[in-house]
């Protein structure tokens, strides 16, 4: 890469970087509004995904946005709110499943179209062609980042 092309990709990072805090902290305000943090949010949703009978820790680190290094004490928050249930796995009992309560899913039910709207209006100002166009050279960037 020469200079010219070495700026330009350390303005375009950084404006990629921007971006991504404006997003994050809007969505973490409404996450705030319902009693929780970015990173319970996460959990409740992929625990939502999974169903039943939910994920162990690991399994759970795994498909964090970003992660956290004490997932334990993360979902011990979550239990301690109603939120998420932990029990011991049938076929290995040394392995502590975490499933989403019906109170957790309820609270995600009541931010989901909330952030959509809120998502949604991130990128009014793209029509269908230039979201598609970003969805690729996302893709490609990300694809260029993962170890």
């Amino acid at each position: 890469m020469d200079m010219k092309t070495t700026a330009k990709a350390e303005l375009v990072g950084l404006k990629v970087m921007k971006a991504s805090e404006m997003i994050q902290d809007a969505a973490n305000a409404l996450f705030k509004q319902h009693g929780l943090s970015s990173p319970q949010y996460n959990v409740l949703r992929i625990l939502r995904g999974a169903g039943k009978p939910g994920l162990n820790c690991h399994e759970i680190s795994d498909r964090m946005l970003k992660r956290v290094p004490d997932i334990t004490r993360l979902l011990d928050r979550l239990v301690e709110k109603d939120l998420v249930d932990r029990d011991r796995s049938d076929e290995d009992r040394r392995i502590v499943v975490s499933d989403i309560t019906p109170q957790g899913l309820k609270l995600l039910k009541a931010i989901d179209n909330p952030l959509k709207n809120q998502v949604s209006e991130n990128f009014d100002q793209f029509d269908d062609n230039e979201l598609n166009r970003l969805d690729k050279l996302l893709d490609h960037l990300l694809a260029g980042l993962e170890i």
